[in-house]
């Protein structure tokens, strides 16, 4: 075969290379895309709709403890016959009872006070390990990763040993002489806080070193020539470019402190009303799940709404930005 017959041969094949490898970079940024989706349809979106489904449905009793509105057992036909029968009982009677908005007050003004204190501790963690030598950064980023290492219900379980009249924290200050009868922490709205500012710090103060590391620190010395104080440097540089990171804390902090139970129920007691306690009394002590799932519901559109709205909001801003 000549040179020329076997030039012709290979040219297809090489020709071909390119469309390949095109198509599956093309597949790969689909599957990147497709993941995530998929991920929020199996373990969000279904969930969330059989919750939902149960919100609708009647107490019973029975196992499980509802009588089902909706049933595929009845075929298309009655699938569909179910829609006539839907109610939202349920609903009325959480705005009915004070017990379950008190609980939702309550449960925001905690998780919004303890997001505060978590940002006012974090934000100079944060700040001090954006600005440590790089030598030293990823050992200060292993501490403050560390306590995920250990059982998050033996870290509060550990607190409670360290609270307690006759714990840790009395036995110091008593023996300093700073106090003179032992403090009364656990079980009050003090020992939540703690509890959360430390179970959350770690949330708090990665996304905020993530912002603040990645800062042009070239812009607080240029203004500092120009006579600008360090803390009006602050507050007019450092803080607004690390606000993407301040939001994101917040947000990580803010969505699962609303819904915390273990924390409220072992260093609160049982006086405590938040809202995750009593999901969790309505679905294992009184065994109302149309009640605890509608519960569910209204706290996930009470978390999600608002976030959706922040971020079209946003991204409103941005558009008009450009």
């Amino acid at each position: 075969m000549s040179n020329l017959a076997i030039t012709d041969a290979i040219a297809p094949s090489t020709a071909a290379k390119p469309f390949l490898t095109r198509l599956g970079a093309g597949f790969v940024n689909r599957l990147v895309i497709i993941v995530p989706y998929v991920w929020l349809l199996f373990f969000f979106l279904i969930p969330f709709v059989i919750v939902f489904k149960i919100s609708l449905s009647q107490t019973a009793i029975a196992m499980p403890p509802y009588t089902p509105v909706l049933d595929f057992r009845d075929g298309i036909s009655g699938f569909f016959a179910g829609f006539r029968n839907l109610n939202f009982d349920n609903y009325v009677w959480l705005t009915q009872d004070a017990l379950y908005f008190k609980a939702y007050i309550t449960s925001v003004v905690i998780a919004a006070i303890s997001t505060v204190l978590t940002l006012l501790v974090g934000y100079p963690i944060a700040y001090g390990m954006a600005r440590a030598p790089a030598t030293i950064r990823p050992t200060l980023l292993m501490l403050v990763i560390l306590p995920f290492w250990t059982s998050f219900l033996i870290r509060v379980y550990a607190w409670i040993g360290i609270l307690k009249p006759e714990g840790l924290l009395n036995q110091l200050l008593l023996s300093l002489h700073i106090i003179n009868q032992p403090l009364v922490i656990l079980n009050t709205y003090t020992a939540i806080f703690i509890g959360i500012v430390y179970s959350y710090l770690p949330f708090m103060v990665l996304p905020l070193y993530s912002s603040l590391e990645k800062m042009d620190y070239s812009l607080i010395e240029a203004a500092k020539d120009l006579g600008c104080p360090p803390t009006s440097a602050f507050w007019k540089i450092t803080f607004p470019l690390s606000l993407p990171g301040v939001i994101a804390g917040c947000l990580l902090v803010f969505i699962p402190a609303v819904g915390e139970f273990v924390i409220p129920d072992l260093l609160g007691g049982s006086s405590t009303l938040m809202i995750g306690k009593t999901l969790w009394n309505e679905f294992f002590a009184n065994r109302d799940w149309p009640v605890s799932s509608a519960v569910a519901v209204i706290l996930l559109l009470l978390l999600t709404v608002p976030i959706m709205l922040f971020q079209q909001a946003q991204a409103k801003a941005q558009e008009q930005g450009k």
